[in-house]
């Protein structure tokens, strides 16, 4: 910016840095979506298209934004972990949290003809967004483990709910007053012995949420070139940091890839983390 005598304003600017050393999560809310899900007919309890859709947007945010390793959605919200030392924009917070949130809603907005053909949007849908540090493994282990579970709540009700007022001739507010005070397993015999669905049945997307995840894949290498190759593989190609690109190709000699992948997986357990120690490593 060039010296004027109008730069002295640039000194009311506060610098809001992000604490280094801490993973970081960005979570991404649509705003006012119950609105927005009647408007535009979302099917009840569950809407798969509008699920996918979330899906789509939040693989294209990973592919932009290289540092952003993990992510979990559920319903309307989507969750990004950004790798513990990332200088992504110099970790200013103001910078991170508008650049992620105004690409997801564009990209949700940009891939709504594919997932609702034949339904254009009323309004332009909204998230808003926020980020909190997190100082180590353990924090983002049970950070996302939160929200499983809360997929998992949020989903029991709302699939017993929508029973009861789709099926069982309740009004919302009967079906309210239903299961006031129930606990998980008289949801689940309610769900059997009044309308024959097993909970554990339904799709993985909905009961446990959606995961997106950069993934480590082996590349199948001809055996005449691995015997020509004396010299180690080298590692995955890596995001320069403070920088964005499309995800990270293999380069030549590499016995590994990155890529993109969504999953509907138990987080809460071990078994996620421990088969993929790149996702917590600095």
């Amino acid at each position: 910016m060039a010296n004027s005598k109008y730069a002295y304003v640039r000194n009311f600017e506060l610098p809001d840095p992000l604490l280094p050393g801490c993973f970081l999560v960005c979570r991404l809310d649509g705003h006012a979506f119950h609105r927005f899900s009647d408007e535009h007919e979302f099917t009840k309890p569950n809407d798969e298209r509008a699920l996918e859709l979330m899906e789509h947007a939040a693989k294209d945010l990973m592919s932009e934004y290289n540092d952003i390793v993990v992510a979990f959605g559920e319903s309307d919200e989507f969750s990004f972990l950004l790798r513990k030392s990332t200088h992504l924009y110099n970790r200013r917070h103001a910078k991170i949290l508008t650049a992620l949130t105004s690409y997801f809603t564009s990209c949700y907005v940009f891939h709504w003809p594919e997932y609702f053909p034949g339904k254009p949007l009323r309004y332009p849908p909204s998230f808003d967004g926020r980020i909190v540090q997190y100082p180590d493994e353990c924090a983002i282990r049970d950070y996302f483990a939160w929200r499983q579970a809360d997929t998992h709540i949020n989903n029991l009700y709302n699939t017993v709910f929508w029973a009861l007022v789709q099926q069982g001739g309740q009004t919302t507010a009967e079906a309210h007053a239903t299961l006031k005070g129930t606990v998980s397993s008289q949801k689940h015999e309610m769900l059997f012995q009044r309308f024959k669905i097993n909970y554990n049945e339904l799709s993985a997307r909905f009961r446990k949420g959606s995961v997106v995840v950069r993934e480590v894949n082996e590349l199948e290498v001809p055996q005449d070139v691995v015997d020509a190759n004396t010299t180690p593989p080298k590692p995955p190609a890596v995001q320069a940091e403070g920088t964005s690109r499309p995800s990270p190709k293999a380069r030549k000699g590499d016995k590994s890839k990155m890529t993109i992948q969504v999953l509907h997986c138990d987080v809460i357990g071990d078994e996620f983390w421990k088969g993929r120690p790149h996702l917590l490593a600095s």
